[in-house]
């Protein structure tokens, strides 16, 4: 039994990493019993888990009983984005302060896009990404932009995969998607429509380094408004590029 476990198979990392993957967007704040159920680690493993990992500021116990993620992780979770977000921020804001509308940034993990910084107000249409979301990259402007840019076998892997279908109009056609990722690698920029979901568009460009896709910078529309995607292009790309600039100088890995 793997770290004197009585979960044959599972190590105290495993099961440490399975707690703290029970909280998600959606699950901000879990009781024992819902992290036990979440992790699938046993009740009483939990508790002693959560116990040590509350004690070291990993976790943090909310008034109502539920557990939230706490200072310690989200101080380590910035670390693994580097410098990019810090880098970034500036021209967020200056998109923002151009259009008035979410801007976020969002870099490619594994199959998905995960969200790193954003800049938002009052009045800007809701949308359900946030700082450290993680979405498709399929149905998402900052997904496309991404997605089109990276290699041959990985685009081709990606569509052969099933596809999640977030809203009727989400494209998961692995033809057309191909044929509109050409596009969006031919344009510079991507687009969607209600595909991610209803009520709001998008449109993002990439951020490139050395040839390679490092980010992409996004804006969100509410959809009634729709043709002005186009005109918020130029602020996008202009912006991706001075981004691309300033990290290439600061990385000490580009060349």
């Amino acid at each position: 039994m793997a770290g004197g476990s009585r979960e044959p198979g599972r190590s105290v990392t495993s099961r440490v990493l399975a707690i703290l993957r029970a909280f998600d967007g959606d699950h901000l704040g879990l009781t024992l019993s819902e992290i036990s159920r979440r992790s699938g680690v046993a009740l009483t493993t939990t508790h002693r888990l959560v116990g040590e990992l509350e004690a070291s500021q990993a976790l943090t116990r909310a008034q109502d009983g539920r557990y939230r993620i706490g200072l310690r992780l989200w101080e380590i979770g910035h670390l693994a984005a580097g410098r990019l977000p810090e880098i970034a921020h500036p021209w967020l804001q200056e998109v923002y302060a151009t259009t008035g509308e979410n801007v976020h940034l969002a870099v490619r993990d594994g199959l998905d896009v995960l969200y790193v910084d954003k800049v938002h107000g009052r009045r800007a249409v809701p949308i359900v990404s946030r700082t450290g979301t993680r979405l498709p990259m399929h149905p998402t402007g900052v997904g496309k932009a991404l997605l089109a840019h990276e290699a041959g076998w990985f685009i081709t892997s990606y569509l052969e995969r099933r596809l999640e279908r977030p809203t009727p109009h989400t494209i998961i056609e692995p033809g057309r998607l191909a044929r509109e990722l050409a596009s969006v690698r031919s344009q510079g920029y991507a687009f969607t429509y209600e595909e991610m979901s209803l009520g709001s568009c998008s449109a993002a460009a990439p951020i490139i380094v050395d040839g390679r896709p490092i980010a992409a910078l996004g804006i969100v529309l509410a959809s009634r408004r729709a043709r002005e995607l186009p005109h918020m292009v130029d602020p996008l790309r202009a912006s991706a590029a001075q981004i691309a600039r300033a990290y290439g100088k600061d990385s000490p890995f580009v060349t």
